[in-house]
């Protein structure tokens, strides 16, 4: 019946929703399926949702609107974390046919074929505790990198935060079964691998009942790192909490992990940590940072941190900015505060007025600009291994070094997915890093 049916995929939110699209994808692939672009007048829309974005329903009618314009006819199908958090409300977003929750969207096939009719949503969600299964799940489209889910789910209760209401409790892959993804992607030419995660770092549960915890994240990443293959791993967002100090020395010693952390802070005051309900204050995150940099100088640190949160004052706010002023870390990811349905901290009394928000947004954002300049700075004239991506833009391409300074070459396709050793010459005009490409070429294995 879906043999001459096509698909269009679109996603909102983060590599992890990525990762779960593409895993969608090959389901209704292998169920007969074509997968087609957004502007193919497809059969069916298929649109993964975000919670984290501050106008998830506003981004979610905007591109049902747009699915519609190009097929009014096509059946419009809505799952991921904004559809588990507010089905009902998707579900009166008109053209909508299908709502598929957390634990339904991977088995969206299933469904395709028992809606109703147009006008007559279906909505297929259960309660978030009975969400406790493992969905293994990677990006495709990229074989340059591609984001490995290996972990889903959390079990921690920050005040601001609602992943935990739309994912469920924390769970996991088997390492077993991680490597053997891994194996499957490195077959189809993929240079670099980045783990991903709600929360990396609480990797090893693999029953939420019982909490039974088999394995840690450290013995992954010792799996992942005596692995046979050329490929190289980076660690995507891990709580400072849970980077143990056996990971960092790993990290540092390995051949296949990257120099690469990012690590989420949220507040460099003590008082809004504790208020968010953190599990850290920032002596521990001083720490993390100092271990990393005696043992990798060149080390990229990226940094996520809230501002405008519930009863930050001026001072807490400056507490926070001179904290990661003196840090020695890379760059920061700044979000803006804004209110959540069903959280704590919406709740909170002592609201920050909007503008001052933006305010200590475009301060910290400027701060980032000059720790991400110190940073590509401290690597001219050094030699890294740069992976090449497709890209042509103006005539030239694009790659990241193992410490994730953005470099550019002139385009030539036979540089494309290839791990080259370069010399980082000076940074350009648009503030990445121009270099030069040494003669010897680190892997050559595709065209």
């Amino acid at each position: 019946m879906s043999a001459s049916r096509t698909v269009a995929y679109y996603t909102l939110g983060c590599k992890l929703n990525f990762a779960e699209t593409s895993a969608i994808g090959r389901q209704l692939t292998a169920q007969g399926y074509g997968k087609v672009s957004f502007d193919q007048n497809p059969d069916i829309f298929l649109i993964n949702t975000c919670s984290v974005t501050e106008n998830a329903d506003k981004e979610c009618r905007t591109i049902v609107n747009r699915a519609l314009a190009v097929n009014p006819e096509a059946v419009v199908v809505v799952t991921g974390c904004f559809a588990q958090l507010k089905p009902d409300q998707i579900a009166s977003i008109p053209g909508v046919d299908l709502v598929l929750g957390a634990n339904e969207k991977f088995n969206a096939a299933a469904y395709l074929d028992s809606i109703p009719g147009k006008g007559q949503p279906m909505v297929k969600s259960c309660e978030i505790g009975e969400v406790t299964g493992f969905n293994s799940s990677w990006s495709e489209g990229d074989r340059t990198r591609v984001f490995l889910k290996v972990q889903d789910g959390c079990d921690y209760s920050c005040t601001f935060c609602t992943i935990p209401q739309a994912r469920g409790a924390s769970r996991s892959n088997t390492i077993e079964s991680v490597v053997g993804d891994v194996q499957t992607i490195a077959g189809r030419d993929a240079r670099e691998i980045v783990l991903t995660g709600v929360n990396l770092g609480d990797f090893g549960i693999l029953n939420p009942a019982s909490g039974e915890r088999p394995s840690t994240f450290f013995d992954l990443a010792k799996a992942l790192d005596e692995l046979p293959n050329e490929i190289r791993f980076r660690i995507s967002s891990i709580e400072p909490n849970l980077l143990e100090n056996r990971t960092i020395e790993l990290v540092a010693s390995s051949s296949k992990f990257v120099p690469h952390f990012h690590i989420p802070l949220q507040s460099g005051s003590d008082k809004i940590l504790k208020k968010m309900r953190r599990r850290y204050l920032t002596a521990l995150y001083r720490d993390r940072v100092a271990t990393i940099k005696a043992l990798m100088p060149d080390c990229c640190i990226g940094v996520d941190v809230i501002v405008g949160f519930p009863g930050e004052t001026d001072e807490d706010f400056m507490e926070t900015y001179n904290f990661l002023r003196d840090l020695d870390i890379s760059y920061l990811h700044v979000f803006t505060y804004s209110e959540r349905d069903n959280t704590l901290a919406a709740e909170m009394d002592e609201a920050v007025p909007m503008g001052v928000r933006k305010q200590r947004n475009k301060m910290l954002r400027i701060l980032s600009e000059k720790k991400l300049r110190s940073f590509y700075e401290s690597q001219t004239g050094t030699q890294r291994k740069v992976l090449f991506e497709a890209d042509n833009k103006n005539g030239w391409m694009h790659g990241f070094t193992d410490n994730y300074v953005k470099v550019r070459t002139p385009y030539d396709p036979a540089l494309i997915n290839q791990l080259m050793e370069c010399t980082l010459n000076a940074i350009n005009s648009d503030g990445e890093v121009d270099v030069l490409i040494n003669e010897a070429i680190i892997s050559n294995q595709s065209s």
